[in-house]
């Protein structure tokens, strides 16, 4: 049987040559592992603490090579990086443990050569602690002390001030809660706790209507309450989306950019499941998790239609309620995929004209009178507020409409909404609203 520490290291290996999603990655070989419950915690542990201190970590790391650390080869540098993070962030893990540990894994793994070397260095880590730059240059002291590259760091800076670009950074460390909407059509918030209790598993109420967090519950899938149809997994911001989007009994919904349809679901039980939702994808596979997760919940007002949303689509009708939540960087969900910190800024700048031609299409479905919500789960400005005036220019016909379903701290800017993990214990999320007429 494989080691927890072993298979961290093939799963982080598999990451960084594939570019692989982390949680993905994570599910698929813990599924099929026999790893003791603790032992795939540690796992996990040591798979998100490498991906979320990697910039930390490799600082760290560097000032004890004598070689550029991308000279490294990768699994010597894998298993650096695991015991870094180890001796410098796993308070419970002795230090002898961390470096003999991490010796081993270089020895099983076809890389004896560099057993000294992993010994030596893991070991001066062990006696020196964790060492910062120098304050004087504060995006270099920021982007190694939270882990993020300098331009994301100027980025979040920039665009939403010192306090809160902290703020961000410093809640994506660590796993976030797994929120999820309680299905009102089946069961109460108070009735799905006790539930839960009885499966094991501790809820607390989440920071929107109708959602708990969930404590330690492994999978969900395994849960008698997930079958019947009691609750969807999905983060308090996308629930307050829904609620923003304001869909009420008897209305056509549009949801342009649907899958896997978590969004749509609230929106069903807003509705009292009375109306209809049709539920977009540009891909069929998508398409079938959103049918088969309606199924689940007992959802009848769910539709399913595939559709470019960058393209007009006579097929579709006009809605009371359009649903624009566009593809983006995922900058606010960095502290759910901690890879995403590491994306090529160049191909976060090439998105906003996708954006804004999703929603320049989506606005051709919106009656006189509806309301068009466009959103992200991206803490960037130029996906989010410019998109958002750039649409109010060229379409005079609609006007903005403060989203009212944030907290008395929420970032509120243009009429429009950012939701940020350390003001509102959520994703960081963007909303804004548009009426027509």
């Amino acid at each position: 049987m494989k080691s927890a520490r072993q298979t961290a290291f093939e799963i982080l290996n598999k990451i960084n040559r594939d570019n692989s999603y982390s949680n993905l990655t994570l599910d698929s070989v813990l599924t099929g592992s026999d790893l003791s419950e603790p032992d795939a915690s540690f796992t996990s542990a040591l798979v998100y603490g490498v991906l979320e201190r990697r910039i930390t970590l490799d600082y760290v790391l560097s000032r004890h090579l004598k070689q550029p650390i991308k000279k490294l080869k990768p699994q010597v540098l894998t298993a650096l990086r695991m015991g870094a993070v180890q001796l410098l962030f796993m308070d419970k893990i002795p230090t002898s443990a961390a470096v003999n540990e991490s010796v081993t894994l270089v020895r099983n793994n076809g890389c004896a050569f560099a057993a000294g070397l992993t010994n030596a260095v893991l070991r001066a880590i062990g006696r020196e602690g964790l060492v910062l730059p120098d304050e004087t240059d504060a995006d270099l002291y920021l982007s190694v002390r939270y882990s993020f590259p300098l331009w994301l760091v100027r980025l979040w800076r920039d665009s939403y001030g010192d306090e809160n670009a902290q703020g961000i950074m410093a809640a994506c460390a660590g796993r976030p809660p797994l929120t999820v909407r309680v299905n009102t059509l089946r069961t109460t918030v108070e009735q799905l706790k006790e539930t839960l209790r009885e499966e094991g598993v501790e809820a607390d109420e989440a920071p929107c209507q109708n959602a708990l967090n969930l404590g330690k519950c492994g999978s969900v899938e395994r849960l008698k309450s997930f079958h019947q149809g009691l609750f969807h997994v999905q983060d308090a911001a996308s629930q307050l989306c829904a609620a923003a989007l304001d869909p009420q009994p008897g209305d056509t919904v549009l949801d342009l950019c649907s899958a896997p349809g978590g969004k749509a679901f609230t929106s069903a039980q807003l509705m009292n499941d009375s109306g209809r939702i049709i539920c977009c994808d540009i891909h069929s596979h998508r398409l079938a998790l959103i049918k088969e997760g309606a199924m689940r919940l007992g959802l009848r007002s769910i539709d399913v239609a595939l559709n470019d949303a960058a393209l007009p689509n006579d097929r579709l009708p006009t809605a009371d309620r359009v649903l624009c939540d566009v593809p983006c960087s995922g900058l606010g969900i960095v502290r759910r995929k901690p890879e995403i910190r590491f994306k090529d800024p160049a191909e976060v700048d090439n998105l906003p004209q996708l954006q804004y031609n999703i929603l320049n299409c989506s606005a051709n479905y919106v009656k006189n009178g509806g309301r068009l919500v466009y959103s992200t789960c991206a803490l960037n400005p130029a996906e989010n507020e410019a998109v958002a005036r750039r649409f109010l220019r060229e379409h005079p016909d609609f006007s903005a409409v403060e989203p009212t379903v944030g907290g008395k701290n929420s970032f509120v800017r243009d009429h429009t909404l950012t939701l940020m993990p350390h003001k509102d214990q959520t994703d960081g999320f963007f909303i804004a609203v548009f009426e027509r007429g």
